[in-house]
């Protein structure tokens, strides 16, 4: 298997893993980062949503994880297109959740941009509708 093989199949396990539970594969993604793994959310720690802000390594990684399943709760996440180049996967689909604190439910199209070495993910880059998630947080309040 070659490692844009090996690298597209960790993701497709891994966004499975992820839709199948519900967002409770955590311990799943943590065991396929780099201790070193560098981690961006479009949000970069917007009020509302901290977790999001920048990480920088692993252990730092369940901060985001642990903030996102205090807030939210993941309806669904299904992928459209996983593209692997060398290094680098990119994954395109959509994403619901429901905010726990007011029930607004939003779904927004996803966009991930991960980097690999040695079999384990060292960067990843995510991209979503940030206003509409901002929007549902807020509203209600």
């Amino acid at each position: 298997m070659s490692e844009e093989q090996r690298n597209k199949q960790i993701m497709i396990d891994a966004y499975k893993l992820w839709h199948e539970s519900k967002g409770a594969s955590v311990d799943h993604w943590m065991g396929i980062l780099s201790d070193k793994v560098k981690f961006k959310s479009l949000a970069d720690g917007a009020e509302k949503l901290e977790f999001t802000s920048r990480i920088k390594s692993r252990a730092d990684m369940k901060h985001y994880f642990s903030g996102l399943s205090k807030d939210m709760e993941m309806l669904h996440y299904s992928i459209d297109h996983i593209i692997a180049e060398g290094d680098k996967v990119v994954v395109v689909g959509r994403t619901g959740w429901r905010v726990k604190a007011n029930g607004q439910e939003f779904d927004t199209p996803k966009c991930d941009f991960v980097r690999f070495e040695d079999g384990r993910i060292v960067s990843f880059y995510e991209f979503y509708d940030t206003a509409m998630v901002l929007n549902a947080i807020a509203a209600g309040a």
